[in-house]
């Protein structure tokens, strides 16, 4: 009579003889299905990853789909050097070779960014800007006014800026730290502004998009004058193609001007071609010159942090520090970098 000790016994005596009776043929068929649908998900996990990399490579941006994967560029690399080690755990080794190969080489992209890179001696003026995305005016004003002074900030790059914001930041004390101003408010995520330490003159820097992202020449004293402009072009998750023609709006550094700063949100990461375009454009990244260019500025919630808010410096100049400083309130935190001018 079977008890509760030996029913399982039974079964599992049952279930040997079961498999005895199962022919070898049959029991290959099996482990060879089996090993086929291991192999198959392997692949079929890198083959994204793949295309990523070659994407980036070859500097193509893509649909709204890719552009959003180029930007977790570097967790991709984490994601396959984990595949790396899985297969080779597995004995898939020529799967576990290309897996290695792709974490090597988005390694070699994205390394770099960790590296300080070394400043020229400059002994011009030093230019303090902070640029910070309000979430449509929902950031905490007291804490932008707080940065503000803390770091001596000279000029203010604020996007996503409501008029309801302003007037939340004319209470905090921001006007009375930094009085001059040009503003353009608007309903969510179309209003931007620059406000200064010093006196301002508002230009025309960037086209078709000069009032979503205004830029102004700024009177530093003895003489010297830099041009500064609120960076914010379309997300591409919403507007791809405004995300293009806005980007390129955004001016050139070169000698023929003042020198050039473009600050706020740029809705890219290095890893992007339309970034690095920019880059060629006669600036450097100050996160990149500093070797913090790995750090998020923004996340929704769902995707790790990624790097979109910058502050791009004219190539003249040198850069001293960088922050990134949290801001409630809103889902970017605010970037914060120190100038040096030739």
């Amino acid at each position: 009579m079977e008890t509760a000790v030996t029913a399982p016994l039974i079964g599992i005596l049952e279930g040997m003889v079961i498999e005895e009776r199962v022919p070898e043929r049959v029991r290959r068929t099996r482990k060879d299905a089996r090993n086929k649908l291991v192999s198959g998900l392997l692949i079929g996990a890198l083959v994204p990853f793949a295309v990523l990399t070659a994407m980036r490579l070859v500097g193509y941006d893509g649909n709204t789909y890719t552009i959003a994967a180029l930007a977790l560029t570097p967790y991709a690399g984490i994601a396959t050097l984990v595949l790396a080690g899985l297969a080779l755990g597995l004995r898939r080794w020529w799967t576990g070779a290309v897996a290695l190969v792709l974490t090597f080489t988005i390694a070699a992209l994205v390394l770099p960014r960790a590296f300080e890179n070394e400043q020229k001696a400059l002994g011009g003026k030093h230019v303090r800007v902070l640029a910070s995305n309000m979430l449509g005016g929902r950031a905490d004003p007291a804490r932008i006014v707080g940065y503000v002074k803390e770091h001596q900030v000279d000029v203010l790059s604020l996007t996503e800026m409501t008029p309801e914001a302003i007037t939340a930041l004319d209470r905090a004390g921001l006007f009375q730290v930094l009085p001059f101003y040009v503003l353009h408010p608007a309903e969510w995520a179309s209003g931007s502004g620059l406000v200064s330490k010093y006196p301002l003159t508002p230009l025309k820097l960037s086209g078709d998009s000069d009032d979503k992202q205004p830029s102004a020449s700024v009177d530093l004293g003895d003489g010297v004058r830099i041009e500064v402009v609120a960076v914010h072009p379309a997300a591409p998750m919403w507007d791809r193609y405004a995300w293009v023609d806005e980007a390129k709006d955004l001016p050139y550094a070169d000698a023929e001007h003042d020198i050039r700063i473009l600050a706020g949100d740029f809705n890219a990461t290095f890893d992007h071609s339309l970034f690095r375009e920019l880059l060629t454009r006669g600036y450097v990244d100050a996160a990149d010159q500093l070797g913090r260019a790995l750090e998020g500025t923004w996340t929704n919630g769902v995707v790790p942090p990624v790097p979109i808010d910058h502050v791009l410096a004219d190539k003249r100049a040198a850069i001293a520090d960088f922050k990134v400083l949290d801001t409630p309130g809103s889902d970017h935190d605010a970037v914060y970098a120190e100038i040096v001018l030739p």
